[in-house]
């Protein structure tokens, strides 16, 4: 399998889903104007990325902002990532917020207690 990468734009965020290191980041923006094709090429990535994983699995989540129609696809992640972890799949999930950024710190919060995933939680500051 190859290294998946979507570049960043205004709208979108960086996607690099690099399989031989078993890594998943996004970062940036989210609100593309499809969501839905934007992310199934992703989901789509991780699910063959799921027929040999590596023996953890981290995924480095650092958004500046996600909107309504971008939430329900990291949602979608998140099933993803607890269906895999559940069967023994071990991860590791990087949360990263901006010092003073409430609304995606609490967007993790609520990931790791509804998923009950092994979270870290980054502070970025300046």
């Amino acid at each position: 399998m190859e290294i998946l990468r979507i570049e960043k734009e205004s709208k979108t965020p960086l996607i690099e889903l690099d399989p031989s290191k078993g890594v998943l980041t996004m970062e940036g923006r989210s609100i593309p104007e499809d969501p839905e094709a934007f992310y199934n090429v992703v989901y789509s990535s991780m699910l063959d990325y799921y027929e040999s994983p590596q023996g953890v699995t981290t995924f480095h989540f650092q958004f500046e902002y996600i909107n309504s129609g971008s939430s329900k696809f990291i949602l979608r992640f998140f099933h993803l990532i607890k269906t895999q972890y559940d069967m023994g799949h071990d991860c590791l999930v990087n949360w990263y917020y901006e010092e003073d950024d409430e609304n995606i710190y609490d967007l993790g919060k609520h990931y790791e207690n509804t998923f009950k995933l092994p979270f870290r939680f980054v502070e970025i500051y300046g």
